[in-house]
């Protein structure tokens, strides 16, 4: 990879054998095979280097997770921080075996929706229990907090910062005047910021956390759908029906039944 790039998934790296080298905002990592290793793709990463090891059968596997996905997965605690801090880390060898993670990655790049969902449910038990059991940070978390009174922070820790108060306030209406106010920066400045770093927009990025909280509800079955949209952010049951709609081909309704029914 000749330059940096960035893009908004957590990227999850394999190798079967040797080692890959990365500049993560200019930071040197080496990733070892055989561990699964994980970051916040959003910060510049660089590989520039891959040392395939003994043999001609050297394999590296990439899957990536959306990351509005990741931060809807419960009880990670410590791991989210990490992550969104800006940390590199490596799950214990044995964490995952060969077969788990080639059907992974062949149902990541099939594009079925119902995969889709199995996958994004096996990699958060998978990361739910690494939250228990621990890691390796092979790049600690450096991304400080910030607040309206910072002064010169990376633009990183700015865009951090309006997802965390997305994440906190999610039900709540949110202007971009206001998620701009939350770290200092006029609105035009923390939207175009925002876009730049996450590769889509605020409004986009809320809408898609909303209908990931509205799923969760919906699969829990304890609220009426009217109050799955209300406590997911969305202004009006017409409003939640139209976006939900057009993100998952289904109505609220329907996918609940096809839940508790299919």
């Amino acid at each position: 990879m000749d330059v940096p790039h960035q893009h908004g998934h957590i990227e999850m790296n394999w190798l079967t054998t040797g080692g890959l080298d990365y500049l993560v905002d200019g930071k040197p990592v080496r990733v070892p095979s055989r561990r699964l290793v994980l970051f916040w793709a959003g910060i510049p990463h660089q590989t520039t280097g891959l040392d395939k090891g003994p043999g001609d059968d050297a394999r590296q596997c990439n899957v990536y997770l959306p990351l509005d996905a990741f931060l809807h997965m419960p009880k990670l605690g410590k791991l989210t921080e990490t992550m969104m801090g800006g940390g590199m880390i490596a799950l214990p060898e044995g964490t995952i075996g060969d077969e788990t993670l080639q059907r992974w990655y062949t149902d990541y790049r099939r594009g079925d929706a119902e995969r889709g969902d199995i996958l994004r449910s096996e990699i958060a038990l998978m990361l739910r229990r690494a939250a228990v059991d621990g890691w390796e940070d092979l790049l600690p978390a450096w991304i400080e907090a910030v607040s309206p009174a910072t002064r010169g922070a990376t633009p990183l820790r700015y865009v951090v910062a309006m997802i965390k108060h997305i994440l906190d306030n999610l039900s709540e209406p949110l202007r971009a005047e206001d998620i701009a106010r939350v770290v200092g920066l006029h609105p035009n400045y923390a939207l175009n910021l925002f876009s730049a770093v996450m590769n889509v927009s605020i409004h986009r990025f809320v809408t898609r956390m909303r209908l990931i909280r509205a799923r969760s509800l919906l699969f829990e079955g304890n609220l009426s759908i009217e109050n799955v949209a209300f406590d997911s952010g969305f202004t009006s049951l017409s409003q939640f029906y139209d976006h939900f709609g057009k993100a998952y081909g289904i109505t609220p309704r329907q996918l609940r039944s096809q839940h508790f029914h299919g």
